[in-house]
Formats: C-alpha cells, sequence, structure tokens
C-alpha cells in the first residue's frame, strides 16, 4: 500500500504536468509542488529533525502549512496540527503530550510564545507563513531557498502518519495515532464514495487541525487540485469558488447554512461546484432544498465519522438525498448513510451482543482506516478496541437497509458549529469558580450552531452569579467555542437515587 510520501511521488509521476495547488502566491504543477516538498524536507532535516520526531503545528490554512505537513510525511516526521481555537495550558498539554520537537507557527499565533504556558516554544518554532524581516525566528521560505531535495523515507504502512487530538470525556486531550495505512485507505474510500476527479479542485477552508482535513487525501490520489482558503468566512468560501472554480466542498452545516445566507451570495458564481459534502450533524429539509437551489449543478452528500476512522465511515449520497426529496421521505435526510466501502459497522447493546435492524445501542466499527489507538492510553485503548472492533461511543439503529441514525452521544458529547465539546471538560471548568456548587453542561439545539453549549449552574449561597461573570471565569482556560454563552440559575439538579446528575432530565427540561 501506498504511504502519504510515495502517494505524493506518484502524483508528481503520472500527473506531472497538471495543476496541483492554485494559490494567489503561485500555481504549482505536481512535478514543481512535490520538488518543493522534497526540499521542504531538507529544510526540517537541518533544523535537527528526523524520522519518528513530532512537529506541532499552530495556523491557519494554507499552501506553506500544506507543504510542510507534507514534508513531514516525506521525512518520516510526525505533524501534530493543533486546534488553534484552545487555550494556551491546552494548546502546552498537546505540545506536551506528544513530546513535539519543534512548533511550526503562523502569523496570526506569534503571540503565543510570549505567553508563559507557550513561551518555552519560542526557541524550538519555525515561521511558516510569508516572510518577515522583523521576526529573528527561523523561517520556513528563507530556509527553503537553499535545502536540498532529499530522497523519500520509506515508511512503513503501519507507521504513525500523523497525530490529532480530540477532546478526552476526563477533561483531557487525546492523541490519536492515524497511521500511513489508516489515512490511504480513507483517501480511497472517499475517492471511490465522491467519485474522485483529476479535473476536481477541492477547497481546504475547514481547519487543518481537523481530521476533516484529510479528505485532501483522495484528490491527491486521483491527481487533483487542491486550493487553500486561510479560514471560513462565506465571503472567503464564495471568493475561492469563483475565482478558482472550486468542484468539490466539505462543509458542517453551520458553514453551509452561513453561506446561504450571506447577502453577497449572487454576486459570486458558483456554477463550478459538482459536490457539496457536508458532515458532523444532519441539516434540515428546509436548508437541504435551498442549498440544492443554490448549488443547482452540485449534488448533497452527508458523511459520518471520526478522527478515530481516519474520518470519514458512511455516506449519504447525493441520490439518496435526491430521492428523499423527490418521495417526500423526509425522515431519510436524518440518515448519516450506509458504511464506505471496506467499512464493517454494527449496532451492538450493552453485552456486546449484535442488534437487529431497528435496534438502538452503540455504534461499533471496523475497516483498514480505523486507527491503532490513543497515544500513551492504555485504558482507553482496552476499553475502545475489543474484540477487533472499535467502540464508538456513538448511539445509532440501522434501517432495513443500512442506513445509520444517530441517536446521541454516550459520552455527553456536544457539537457545537462542526466543533466535539465534552461537557466534563466544561464542567472541570466551571467548578473552578468559587460561586459555583453544582453544575452540568448539556447540548441544546441551536439553528445556527447546530447545538448550544448548556450551562445550568447552582451557585453558592449568597452568591449572585452573572452570565457575564461565568463567560469571563471561563476565558483563558477553555477555548472559545467550547464556552457556554447560554445558562440558567437554578436552586437544584434533578438526579437519581444514587446521586446521578439525570442530563436526560435537563434535556427536556431546556432543549
Amino acid at each position: 500500500m501506498l504511504t502519504m510520501a510515495t502517494a505524493l511521488q506518484r502524483a508528481a509521476r503520472m500527473y506531472g504536468e497538471r495543476p496541483a495547488i492554485l494559490d494567489a502566491s503561485g500555481d504549482l504543477t505536481w512535478s514543481a509542488y512535490v520538488e518543493r516538498i522534497s526540499r521542504a524536507a531538507g529544510v526540517l532535516q537541518g533544523l535537527g529533525l528526523a524520522a519518528g520526531d513530532r512537529l506541532g503545528f499552530i495556523s491557519f490554512n494554507s499552501v506553506r502549512h500544506a507543504e510542510l505537513m507534507n514534508a513531514c510525511y516525506w521525512l518520516g516526521v510526525v505533524p501534530v496540527p493543533v486546534n488553534y481555537r484552545l487555550a494556551p495550558p491546552e494548546i502546552r498539554f498537546i505540545l506536551d503530550d506528544a513530546d513535539c520537537r519543534l512548533l511550526a507557527i503562523g502569523d496570526k499565533f506569534i503571540h503565543l510564545l510570549d505567553h508563559g504556558e507557550t513561551a518555552r516554544w519560542r526557541d524550538k518554532a519555525l515561521y511558516i507563513s510569508a516572510r518577515r524581516a522583523d521576526l529573528d525566528l527561523p523561517q520556513f521560505e528563507a530556509l527553503l531557498q537553499d535545502a536540498e531535495p532529499l530522497p523519500v523515507f520509506e515508511a512503513d504502512q503501519n507507521d504513525d502518519a500523523i497525530l490529532l487530538y480530540t477532546g478526552g470525556t476526563t477533561g483531557r486531550s487525546k492523541g490519536v495515532r492515524l497511521s500511513h495505512g489508516n489515512v490511504i485507505a480513507n483517501g480511497l474510500q472517499i475517492a471511490l464514495a465522491m467519485r474522485a476527479y483529476a479535473e476536481d479542485r477541492f477547497l481546504h477552508i475547514l481547519p487543518m487541525f481537523h481530521s476533516i482535513d484529510l479528505f485532501g487525501t483522495a484528490f491527491t490520489l486521483v491527481g487533483g487540485t487542491h486550493v487553500y482558503a486561510e479560514q471560513f468566512t462565506p465571503e472567503n468560501l464564495l471568493r475561492a469558488v469563483s475565482e478558482r472554480r472550486v468542484t468539490v466542498l466539505s462543509l458542517g452545516p453551520t458553514s453551509v447554512i452561513m453561506t446561504l445566507q450571506s447577502p453577497d451570495f449572487d454576486k459570486y458564481d458558483c456554477s463550478s461546484v459538482r459536490l457539496l459534502f457536508y458532515g458532523s450533524a444532519p441539516m434540515a429539509v428546509e436548508w437541504i432544498k435551498r442549498t440544492m437551489e443554490k448549488f443547482p449543478r452540485a449534488g448533497l452528500q452527508q458523511g459520518y465519522g471520526l478522527t478515530e476512522t481516519s474520518p470519514i465511515l458512511t455516506t449519504f449520497t447525493p441520490e439518496q438525498h435526491r430521492h428523499a426529496i423527490d418521495t417526500g421521505q423526509r425522515e431519510l435526510l436524518r440518515s448519516v448513510g450506509r458504511p464506505v466501502m471496506n467499512v464493517d459497522l454494527r449496532i451492538l447493546d450493552a453485552d456486546d451482543r449484535e442488534l437487529p435492524p431497528g435496534g438502538v445501542g452503540e455504534v461499533v466499527v471496523r475497516g483498514p482506516n480505523v486507527t491503532k489507538g490513543y497515544l500513551g492510553l492504555d485504558e482507553e485503548n482496552a476499553r475502545a478496541f475489543r474484540n477487533g472492533w472499535f467502540h464508538t461511543g456513538d448511539i445509532g439503529r440501522l434501517d432495513g437497509n443500512h442506513n445509520l441514525y444517530l441517536m446521541g452521544r454516550m459520552e455527553d458529547m456536544i457539537i457545537t458549529g462542526g466543533e466535539n465539546v465534552y461537557s466534563s471538560e466544561v464542567e472541570a471548568v466551571l467548578y473552578k469558580h468559587p460561586g459555583v456548587v453544582e453544575v452540568a453542561v448539556i447540548g441544546v439545539p441551536d439553528g445556527r450552531l447546530g447545538e448550544a453549549v448548556f450551562a445550568v449552574i447552582i451557585p453558592a449561597a449568597g452568591q449572585a452569579l452573572t452570565k457575564d461573570e461565568i463567560i469571563q471565569h471561563c476565558r483563558g482556560h477553555i477555548g472559545r467555542y467550547k464556552i457556554p454563552r447560554r445558562m440558567v440559575f437554578v436552586d437544584r439538579l434533578p438526579k437519581s437515587a444514587m446521586g446521578k446528575i439525570l442530563k436526560s432530565e435537563l434535556r427536556k427540561m431546556y432543549g
């Protein structure tokens, strides 16, 4: 099987003069792009990195970011993209937990090197944005000019390719080890499910620290073209689509809705889009219909997956969307579809027995795209990987056609604006406030974000807590998207006979 590096070699060999990159900094053919990657690997080697080392990334999306990520694969180094929305203590934890040797950092995040939590990375930082004369950091573009190309490192398909961190139920992030075999396998699965072509132009607009960016592997495998937008805004998306004639988009429902609501939508030509893939949550029928109207030449495709599965497990195809709309079978649109090629998916009860269609239980999967486990978490690995199956922690059911319907999360995960938030992590921060006696955090429906983080708080006696005070307390401890913006202050919380807070009752009350 190919590795991430040999897939690049193959693209240069087979699609050499086809466009690999379309960017304001300059377009690149596959031959020219891979030549730059081989020299970027020389830059990393010159900074002391070797196969098996890990390189942290904190940056908005860019071609330079992508080049360095690919240079890691070329050299056998493992990239560790970090969620830039996290607070400095959370960033420090990931960099330390991953034992990163260096940190590649973008222009908008230089200030982190002056923060007490992350200042020690100043002596281990590589600047990856456009060159700046006022910085004393090693700068990627300057170093690249004198770098010699390196031969590709022959990694094994079971070697770690990338380390991605996902939220943990105990308040700490978990490093998901994805191998070369995992990512290539899902790249092939996605290429088949999306019917990817060499003529396709894929827009990287969701954050590159997220597993969803691995969609790009499918388009490398078929010799397609990559386009990068720094971060999502409706204007950034519409401009990139119009100017670069993007053919494939991958978005969260929130991003789709925000784009459709843009007052400038009709100023841009979106006729090039042939496929709009959305995931992380279903979309209301009304928004699906509006998307079809605004992108009349595009098929809609939904998907479900996890970081641990590289990431896609199931898809609901454009044909299924159209059938559900044409026949009025709206319930079908709540499905996340059928498993992609080479993924086996089942529903198990609490005793790990398989349930028949219609039975509600835990979603478990196996396939070549499933991670080999979490970094340094033996107990978590033993719980999640049992009898050859990965236990996702999601609750779902299958219909008679093997379409999956997700019912909820076993571990109270909240998906807000496409980001995963674990309630226990937010609760741990809220409990640090001296005026909070008891708290429960749940997800409640939100028309724009899908779900909103909602806190139910019991204040200490004599305390008159306010919403602004709670929000201010959370800042600096957790990422902004995790902070509850909606909350109530109560005298008591519903509990079981054993004293466990009944979040199901809270969801009924406030959902």
